[in-house]
């Protein structure tokens, strides 16, 4: 699928990222084993990415604005766009080593988000989408998945961890989801997980407590693939909240019924 001049600078800006990106994690698995470990080292990697991101987007759109995890947010001289950068979404498995982890780049236009593209370098798979567009993975288009029974479907989110305020939230989340689902997933890295539904790979996602940079490219991507993409608590704004809920519209429902009981 041949996407706008955008995209395209997206798409490729991504991989060039992901390639500086992979090394850097060979390296971490070799450091693994060193009692000093390879923290440090990641959080280099993490702002050499952004680097190379943000100069690559700039060079292509110099009057955009950008806001990334690393640096402060950079005004544009075009106040309607501005681009939404996480550099290495799934910080935490990069840093041990696990092969899931994620460039994201989002593009928002007077305050909506037009375009996505979320790059897992290790397995290859670009998922990617436009505003009225549809949303594709690599060649091929997306989907999110079809099933109608919360039993049958799978969910993803993210578990609060060392000492965060929603951890509370997130076990009672559980406590009622687990025995009415297939199963939840934590695979650490959000926007990972709503290309995954976009991709049918999980049927929904929940979490809060995000910035918008995990957020922005899978929402336009999830919609695209025919999801349904809400605010946690109906009528807040998803990326300035960090909170979010979506799935496939048949499950949907019960499925925001269930969490929204906390």
């Amino acid at each position: 699928m041949a996407g706008s001049a955008n995209l395209n600078v997206m798409m490729k800006t991504a991989r060039k990222a992901g390639r500086v990106l992979l090394k850097d994690f060979g390296e971490v698995e070799n450091l693994q084993v060193s009692s000093k470990g390879p923290g440090d080292f990641v959080s280099r990697a993490d702002k050499a990415a952004e680097a190379t991101i943000k100069e690559e987007l700039m060079r292509a759109r110099p009057t955009y604005g950008f806001l990334g995890e690393e640096d402060k947010e950079l005004e544009g001289d075009d106040p309607t766009r501005r681009w939404i950068v996480d550099p290495l979404d799934g910080t935490t498995n990069f840093l041990h080593g696990l092969p899931h982890w994620a460039v994201s780049i989002a593009l928002e236009h007077k305050g909506q988000i037009v375009a996505g593209v979320i790059y897992d370098p290790v397995k290859d798979e670009m998922f990617y989408a436009e505003k009225g567009s549809g949303a594709w993975l690599n060649e091929s288009r997306l989907r999110v998945s079809g099933r109608h029974r919360l039993i049958e479907s799978i969910f993803a989110t993210g578990l609060p961890f060392a000492g965060r305020s929603d951890l509370p939230q997130t076990m009672q989340d559980l406590a009622r989801l687990l025995p009415a689902c297939s199963g939840v997933r934590r695979f650490g890295a959000a926007s990972l997980d709503l290309a995954y539904v976009a991709a049918g790979r999980y049927d929904g996602f929940w979490e809060r407590g995000l910035h918008a940079w995990d957020l922005a490219a899978g929402i336009v991507i999830v919609r695209e693939a025919g999801g349904i993409v809400e605010p946690l608590q109906p009528g807040r704004d998803i990326l300035a909240d960090g909170q979010i809920i979506c799935a496939n519209e048949p499950v949907f429902e019960t499925f925001a019924r269930v969490i929204r009981k906390a």
